[in-house]
């Protein structure tokens, strides 16, 4: 961390865990009877309350989303880049709300939390949850904060998916929907991406299908396998020949199968870091939740129909070299949105960072970014839409 703290920084944050008595019936049936969620929020909620900025979190990201949590922190929450004073999520106009989703590993109910009907942690056991899960969760959390309506929902990826899951579940509760590098259902190819990622971490013999825990293992080398495959599709090849190309870690071949190329050690770092703090069977869960997302299907696959439910206005955002969810992609929403004579703005940002860009500073894609929220803002300071 910076010895003093940026002024565009909201500075040091203390999460808070929410209890909810109220049981929760989830797609798959299952009901969960109780569960925690754990909360950052930023900036002062208005007397009207109107104000209020939702913050959707991708596969692997949590409720810290800005500023820090100590002094001793060395990196701020993983969107400090758009959320703060002056920046695009500007903390001096919004009250911008994080969550770690059911099903996480940071705090809220997950498959490491007790299960109250076993007393052992859940492992396995815990249901599969649903995009339309979280999003159900999140609106018995806005009721909680008092929020009746979002002045935007915001996320990117898995978290763009729950934001267009918002704007067509409860049309009236969002004045805003930003879906960033996100799609309206995943590919075969991506589904068959996840499918590797699982079948890493279930062969591991650590893994004990889902019941480490019981046996003091994880499945680490299961895990550092997934991640390693994930960041291969988060990165462009742009980006990777830029910053490692075929360089060498020790300058010569050394003829063996260890890790040579700056790039084999770079994701055997990130597998490696990923390994330590994240879930397995949290990460199962998580791609679960982007496989099944397919909202249109509810409405016999026709996503004119489906967006049509859609009240809010809409900013959708793409990145040139993002293959994993490319630009396509997001055109499929936002022709949608067209057909369906809903208010869309919608951008394709020039980047060499692959899927990555949306949490980068990219100028051109936080001047997009921040002009929108100011649009949102404004109209909030003027009573809504």
């Amino acid at each position: 961390m910076p010895d003093v703290i940026p002024n565009d920084s909201v500075g040091l944050v203390t999460p808070e865990l929410l209890h909810f008595d109220e049981p929760l019936t989830l797609r798959s049936g299952r009901v969960l009877p109780e569960y925690d969620l754990m909360v950052e929020t930023y900036g002062t909620l208005n007397a009207e309350r109107s104000n209020a900025i939702l913050i959707c979190h991708a596969l692997s990201g949590d409720h810290h989303a800005a500023g820090y949590h100590s002094m001793d922190d060395k990196k701020p929450g993983w969107w400090d880049t758009a959320i703060g004073p002056g920046k695009a999520i500007d903390t001096n106009h919004f009250f911008v709300v994080a969550l770690n989703n059911l099903g996480g590993c940071s705090g809220s109910t997950g498959p490491t939390s007790i299960n109250p009907e076993t007393g052992k942690a859940y492992g396995p056991d815990f249901p599969i949850v649903a995009v339309r899960d979280w999003v159900n969760s999140q609106a018995r959390l806005a009721d909680r904060l008092g929020i009746q309506q979002w002045a935007a929902v915001v996320g990117g990826s898995l978290g763009g998916m729950q934001v267009l899951r918002w704007s067509i579940q409860f049309p009236e509760r969002v004045r805003h929907a930003v879906i960033i590098a996100s799609a309206p259902k995943l590919s075969a190819q991506n589904i068959a991406f996840n499918e590797v990622a699982r079948q890493a971490i279930a062969k591991d013999p650590d893994f004990h299908d889902g019941h480490y825990l019981e046996h003091g293992t994880i499945p680490k080398a299961g895990l550092m396998q997934a991640r390693m495959l994930g960041h291969l599709t988060y990165l462009s090849d742009d980006a990777m020949r830029q910053k490692f190309g075929r360089e060498l870690k020790e300058g010569k071949l050394n003829y063996s199968f260890a890790p040579e190329f700056e790039v084999e050690s770079y994701l055997h770092y990130q597998g490696e870091k990923f390994s330590t703090r994240f879930d397995a069977n949290t990460y199962m869960l998580m791609t679960k939740a982007l496989d099944y997302f397919d909202p249109a299907g509810d409405f016999n696959h026709d996503l004119v129909a489906c967006i049509s439910r859609a009240q809010c206005k809409f900013l959708v955002v793409s990145f040139t070299t993002d293959w994993r969810f490319s630009p396509a992609r997001s055109e499929e929403i936002v022709n949608a949105l067209m057909q369906a004579d809903k208010d869309v703005c919608y951008a394709c940002v020039e980047s060499e960072s692959g899927h990555d860009a949306f949490l980068m500073p990219i100028p051109r894609y936080m001047d997009i970014f921040r002009a929108y929220m100011t649009r949102v803002a404004n109209e909030t300071a003027g009573g809504g839409q």
